[in-house]
């Protein structure tokens, strides 16, 4: 049967894997055929993963990609890929003058600096192949909305929007996509800590068109879109899933 969206024949990367987002990822790409190799840092979780993918030409490694070494070697035993899904990321809720040099570090350690140095050091040991894919989930908060006390992710997820675009111009020579996911707020464990309650969240949901928050699986289309060869033009986007959200 045609289907555009096929991941068959491809390889691909998706940090985050062990929950939320990026495991509907894993679990949606394994299902149009690709060869995955999922990192994570909680192994349990990753390895519950693992077990639900389809097919058995997978792999899974338990690493911090906010280490720069563990970056290092973990690209040392990856075989050459197709594509990258950078979803791994956490969310920090405070006040801007709270904020403190170790927050904005440990945010954007994973954010930022993790997803970028990982793209960037595949490439360089040349270990991306021609006509590939890297994806960047960043987030509608940032480089679209504001809300109080988000300033420290809405900073990095900007920071992901901006520099996914302008590698997108410096990798368009070598054939590389690069684009980015912007959802609004998805049904995660993500949304459920630093002191956010259900009845805040239910309110909140009532705030978008569809008046509800995103399923992963949703999420995780997108970003296969941008996987697939059904998206071989288009490069330097950025495209928002949020339920209608920013149209008000």
């Amino acid at each position: 049967m045609y289907n555009p969206f096929t991941l068959k024949g491809k390889t691909i990367l998706i940090t985050g894997a062990s929950s939320g987002i990026g495991k509907a990822t894993a679990v949606e790409c394994s299902k149009l055929g690709a060869s995955l190799i999922i990192i994570g840092r909680d192994k349990q979780r990753l390895s519950a993963t693992y077990s639900e993918l389809d097919g058995n030409n997978h792999i899974q490694i338990n690493a911090d990609l906010t280490d720069e070494s563990t970056i290092d070697k973990v690209i040392d035993e990856l075989p050459c890929i197709d594509g990258i899904a950078n979803i791994a990321g956490i969310v920090k809720t405070l006040p801007f003058h709270f904020i403190s040099k170790k927050e904005l570090d440990k945010v954007f350690d994973v954010n930022f600096f993790a997803p970028v140095l990982l793209s960037q050091k595949i490439i360089k040991k040349k270990k991306l192949n021609k006509d590939s894919s890297i994806v960047f989930v960043s987030s509608i908060d940032g480089p679209i909305t504001a809300h109080i006390g988000n300033s420290i992710y809405s900073a990095s997820k900007g920071a992901i929007s901006a520099i996914s675009r302008n590698m997108a111009v410096d990798l368009a020579s070598k054939k590389i996509r690069v684009n980015s996911v912007l959802p609004g707020m998805t049904e995660t464990p993500l949304i459920h800590g630093d002191g956010i309650t259900q009845e805040q969240l239910d309110i909140d949901k009532n705030l978008y068109p569809l008046k509800r928050y995103g399923d992963p699986k949703e999420i995780a289309w997108a970003i296969i879109y941008f996987l697939s060869d059904a998206s071989a033009w288009t490069t330097g986007s950025q495209l928002i899933v949020d339920g209608g959200f920013t149209l008000l």
